[in-house]
């Protein structure tokens, strides 16, 4: 029996990775998985499969190619114009079932925390949602007496009860291996130019049922917000900052740098700030050229989400405060005398330049 479930598990190779397109438009977070799973795939010895569900998408397969998928597989039909659930469902579950790949990533944005779950039911394997990390190596980690260690496994990594610890999650026994991956976790590779897909147009068939949703009208709210995750500096504030008035600060400091301000969970949960700005486990996750945190202890559930800026800036009253573990520069003061002087000193600077 274990050689039979061996042989059926044999037949699945590549990743794959769900290009989410809204508006004809790719997402960046299908950028961004194709980068990591190129890492995966040169691990395995095997290629990078995009999925591109829509719409008369087809035109958006060689973007897909020049950020590193070897092959792109197109499922357009009119009932995939917009997102639903059950279409979409049925598009990937049956490129699934047809193409059997070996792992199948998907972004963990409102569509993808939709269609993931939806999928890896009916496709009867595993989901490992909001992942961190993903490797290939052996499962479990260490070798077990009486256990089988597997090896080319997925280990996908993420935080778990509530953020307390890390958790390496294997799905050794059922394929694909799936996984979900919030937006900015991920880095794109360089593009490569001129790159063209290799492209397999494939529909399993559309036919309505009561589980498709009847769109009646489509209403896109127009954000004055700019994405946190496409800052190159981000001047962060925490509940140490005091009051929604006291940002003034902070954005006195981003207009001299040529920043955004952000927030953590703590603001948002106040009422200061809109979710739109935190960072953090359950907000987005970012890497800024520079992030100044002021006025944030540092939780690991902020940290999570900003520990791969390239330079980290802590201003902070309490000198133990966590942030500094993480800070390539730590100013231990009260905010409110900081960064006034911080915001007039970079004044200077630019002006003396």
């Amino acid at each position: 029996m274990a050689a039979m479930e061996q042989s059926l598990i044999e037949q699945y190779k590549d990743v794959y990775v769900f290009a989410q397109q809204v508006d004809n438009e790719i997402s960046q977070i299908a950028l961004e998985l194709l980068g990591e799973a190129k890492n995966l795939a040169n691990d395995l010895g095997q290629k990078v499969v995009a999925v591109l569900i829509g719409y008369n998408v087809k035109d958006l397969a060689d973007q897909l190619a020049v950020y590193g998928a070897d092959k792109v597989i197109v499922v357009d039909d009119k009932e995939l114009e917009v997102y639903r659930t059950e279409p979409y469902t049925h598009a990937l579950a049956s490129v699934i079932n047809e193409f059997k790949p070996e792992i199948m990533l998907v972004g963990a944005t409102a569509i993808g925390r939709d269609l993931g779950p939806r999928v890896s039911a009916r496709v009867q394997t595993g989901l490992t949602a909001d992942c961190t990390s993903l490797a290939i190596g052996d499962f479990p980690l260490v070798a077990m007496p009486g256990k089988e260690q597997k090896h080319n496994q997925l280990l996908m990594t993420r935080p778990a009860f509530g953020g307390n610890t890390i958790a390496t999650i294997a799905c050794p026994d059922n394929r694909p291996q799936m996984a979900t991956v919030r937006p900015g976790v991920m880095q794109k590779i360089a593009p490569i130019e001129g790159a063209k897909a290799d492209v397999v147009e494939y529909n399993p068939g559309f036919t309505p049922d009561n589980k498709y949703v009847e769109i009646l009208e489509i209403v896109k709210n127009v954000a004055d917000v700019v994405d946190i995750q496409d800052a190159k500096i981000l001047v962060s504030g925490g509940r140490g900052v005091g009051s929604p008035e006291n940002f003034k600060l902070l954005e006195d400091l981003a207009a001299v740098v040529g920043g955004t301000v952000s927030c953590s969970r703590a603001v948002v949960d106040s009422g200061w700030k809109p979710k739109d700005l935190q960072v953090g486990q359950t907000g987005k996750t970012v890497r800024p050229k520079v992030y100044f945190a002021i006025g944030i202890s540092g939780a690991i559930q902020h940290v999570a989400g900003m520990e791969e800026s390239d330079l980290i800036i802590a201003v902070n009253k309490d000198e133990d405060a966590p942030i500094f573990d993480v800070a390539d520069f730590g100013i231990v003061g009260d905010l409110n005398k900081v960064v006034p002087l911080l915001t007039e000193e970079i004044k200077k600077a630019i002006a003396n330049k």
